[in-house]
């Protein structure tokens, strides 16, 4: 699940070159998230078991996609939950072939969330990846009903969609910044 909009406070601070930027978040429940973002350029520290989902910055030429629905029934990134056995990328794949009808052609990592839940410290990552993508045919539906519509947008329009505070903001931009890596 992407969380949204932050609340409480920000800091933000550039380290080697990378930037960490941490938010509080209360979700809808009241439960308070303390999201840690910092840019990667790999995954390969993280512990797997740690890991629970992967989510890509995909852009199909010029634009971004990106999926209506989930549990929230917004505008977000495609992306979706590691099952058991499949790498990083495997997922990745999977979950924007299904959400969107694409194929991830190339993908390299932008950076991780570490969310971790204040009331008892239980944590997890979430993977954040920039792809080229092309569509295989037109978007029909996600096989498991929670993407109902997809769009191609100017990816400097993404807030006229979702506003995830400063995390959404790095997200983004590194994105585009590292879009011109990608063959």
């Amino acid at each position: 699940m992407l969380l949204s909009k932050p609340s409480l406070q920000r800091i933000v601070f550039i380290k080697n070159k990378h930037m960490n930027i941490t938010e509080d978040y209360t979700g809808k429940s009241g439960t308070v998230y303390k999201m840690e973002y910092s840019d990667a350029d790999s995954f390969d520290h993280l512990n797997y078991s740690e890991c629970r989902q992967t989510y890509g910055v995909c852009f199909c030429d010029d634009q971004m996609i990106i999926g209506y629905g989930g549990e929230k029934a917004d505008w977000g990134l495609i992306g979706g939950t590691i099952e058991t056995g499949e790498t990083f990328e495997q997922t990745l794949r999977r979950e924007i072939q299904e959400e969107s009808n694409m194929e991830v052609l190339s993908a390299i990592p932008i950076g991780y969330q570490k969310v971790t839940k204040v009331l008892d410290g239980s944590f997890v990552y979430q993977l954040r990846y920039a792809c080229l993508v092309k569509p295989h045919g037109p978007f029909i539906s996600d096989p498991d009903g929670s993407i109902t519509e997809i769009r191609l947008i100017d990816p400097t329009k993404y807030k006229d969609y979702f506003d995830w505070g400063e995390i959404g903001e790095r997200i983004i931009t590194r994105a585009v910044e590292l879009k011109k890596l990608l063959k």
